[in-house]
């Protein structure tokens, strides 16, 4: 091939990602119907470890709560209610309600708080690719380039590079630095 089709071809691939982006964000962001959180289990051991220390994830009490935090977020954009609907579920070490509560708060403009609740959400599980993705916007919001490239690479190691997280946050990274972000 020469240099022009090479060329060619490059911008024609970029386009397109440019016009599937908009169709994913939304879904990365959170998608149109909440899901329960997933089960924080990989064996037995650690289920019987966890059901001692909290609610299991069948809980249909804390699957509510957990729907109507994530509407409150998604749906109302009050951010303040649903911090409170979180932290009243009693599973901050939980992945999904830390990362939701970091999301809130960083929503909020209180930076140094939902940078705590995402390392929170991390150490609670370091496979959780929508912390990382999250987290990775926080970066790429604080003009951390280089930190959410390694947040997007970590996402890439856990889900490969076809994920919505994963677009999300090559996405925001493709803008310029300075970009007023809204995710």
């Amino acid at each position: 091939m020469n240099k022009s089709a090479i060329r060619l071809l490059t911008l024609a691939m970029y386009a397109m990602a440019l016009i599937a982006v908009p169709l994913t964000t939304a879904y990365a962001a959170g998608g149109d119907n909440p899901s329960p959180p997933a089960s924080d289990a990989k064996d037995t051991k650690k289920v019987k470890k966890k059901k001692d220390k909290s609610s299991s994830i069948d809980d249909p009490k804390f699957l509510e709560g957990y729907r109507a935090a994530y509407a409150t977020i998604y749906d109302h954009n009050n951010y303040n209610s649903a911090i409170e609907q979180l932290k009243a579920l009693g599973q901050d070490d939980r992945a999904d309600v830390a990362n939701l509560i970091g999301y809130s708060y960083r929503k909020l403009g209180d930076y140094k708080v939902s940078q705590i609740w995402y390392e929170r959400a991390l150490k609670a599980d370091p496979e959780h690719v929508r912390t990382w993705q999250y987290y990775g916007l926080w970066q790429v919001e604080q003009g951390n380039r280089d930190q959410a490239q390694y947040h997007l690479n970590r996402i890439a190691a856990l889900t490969g590079t076809g994920s919505d997280e994963y677009w999300s946050l090559a996405a925001a990274l493709e803008k310029p630095p300075g970009t007023g972000l809204v995710y």
